[in-house]
């Protein structure tokens, strides 16, 4: 329990650290063009604690749940003191807004880096150059699913066995679809009882198709109900080299291979997002909760403190990484109150006064916030709304890693 409770809190402590760099990307390229930082917090709500060093005033506020680096004039909205006008954002050049806006990201981006790079040169990263194409490494017979843990007693070499599918088998296509994972062979699988599927393999210098009948059983679903699934009683084998440490230089190649891999992964999570939150929801209900759903802070400090109990340490630190390159691209989205809204407003000003000079007149001035103040409002209720519900799910239904 210890060893739990002390990865929880060093997960925790890793997010703060998160977020405190996120802000710090912003605040120390604003002072380097000379902009005025008024207060940099970590947290929000009520002020635990402050102090005032120069022009800014420092402080953590009682909610962790992020945090704000208050630049004076961000927006032409934002009143300023004829002192501070001359060290105002909205002053600045274009692309020196820009940069301040993209710091906190290019902070996590590079964090982010910087933790794979520790973990490839000690402990070792996914191989980016390992074989992933999905190879059988069982086969078996098929069964009902009785509970969450257990499936029925069954004999015999199952579906995939009888039609000829051997242990060693590379598996090139489904359908005629080019395999990337045996995950997508599952998911393919499972929606086809009853039918045929068409399984391309290389098994030495052969390449042949093999059609293997489904077999329709009971599995449960995410409310615990019996439903009708495909089983073709295959199971993948280990991928060889999956795992490699490199040495220092190597190690900065092999690093931004994978860190490559990574923010693919969270730009195709970041999509999928919206669709996740009604899993989310019927997890907090009893359903079953998505191992690779939306999570909190709450959440992932959790499985933290799981990683920690098992002494996983290399998992825990790629945990967070992935925790930074998600935070540097969900800021990116170009939305209020996110980086990625203001920095399309600034990116909208210059491409607007670009067709202005073309058209001989002059530069058409600071974007009017007022206008976005809706948009703004309706995203920041989402946030809040969402965060809310994750947080709820995580208490009462967490993600586990193990059992």
């Amino acid at each position: 329990m210890a060893a739990y409770l002390s990865g929880v809190f060093l997960f925790a402590l890793g997010i703060a650290v998160t977020i405190a760099l996120h802000e710090a990307g912003h605040m120390l390229t604003a002072r380097a063009f000379g902009m005025r930082v008024r207060r940099y917090f970590i947290g929000f709500g009520p002020t635990v604690w402050s102090k005032t060093k120069g022009h800014t005033t420092y402080g953590l506020a009682a909610l962790p749940v992020g945090g704000f680096c208050d630049i004076a004039g961000m927006t032409a909205q934002d009143p300023v003191t004829p002192e501070e006008a001359p060290h105002a954002m909205f002053n600045k050049p274009w692309w020196q807004r820009v940069i301040v806006l993209s710091g906190g990201v290019a902070t996590n981006l590079v964090v982010g880096f910087i933790i794979l790079y520790g973990v490839a040169v000690t402990s070792g990263i996914p191989n980016p150059d390992a074989d992933t194409t999905p190879t059988v490494g069982e086969v078996s017979c098929v069964s009902d699913q009785i509970d969450a843990q257990t499936l029925a007693e069954c004999s015999g070499t199952g579906p995939a066995g009888e039609a000829g599918i051997d242990v060693g088998d590379r598996i090139l296509a489904i359908n005629g679809e080019e395999a990337e994972s045996f995950t997508q062979l599952r998911d393919t699988v499972l929606t086809m009882p009853g039918e045929v599927v068409t399984l391309t393999v290389e098994r030495g210098n052969q390449i042949i198709d093999v059609e293997v009948p489904v077999a329709s059983v009971t599995r449960l679903d995410g409310q615990g109900e019996q439903v009708q699934a495909g089983a073709i009683g295959v199971s993948n084998a280990p991928v060889p080299d999956a795992i490699k440490s490199y040495g220092p230089i190597e190690g900065i190649g092999a690093t931004a291979s994978y860190s490559w891999q990574v923010l693919d992964g969270t730009v195709r999570g970041l999509a999928q997002f919206p669709s996740m939150i009604p899993g989310v929801v019927s997890a907090i209900f009893g359903g079953e909760r998505d191992v690779e759903g939306p999570m909190s802070v709450v959440g992932a400090s959790r499985l933290g403190g799981e990683l920690v109990e098992r002494s996983l340490w290399n998992v825990f630190w790629m945990m967070l990484a992935s925790l930074n390159f998600f935070l540097a691209l969900f800021n990116l989205i170009p939305l209020p109150p996110l980086d990625g809204g203001h920095i399309a407003v600034v990116l909208y000003e210059k491409i607007r006064d670009i067709f202005r000079r073309l058209r001989g007149l002059g530069p058409g001035g600071p974007a009017d916030y007022a206008k976005l103040m809706p948009v703004t409002y309706a995203m920041g209720a989402t946030l809040l709304t969402i965060g809310v519900i994750v947080i709820v799910a995580d208490v009462v239904n967490p993600v586990r890693l193990f059992g």
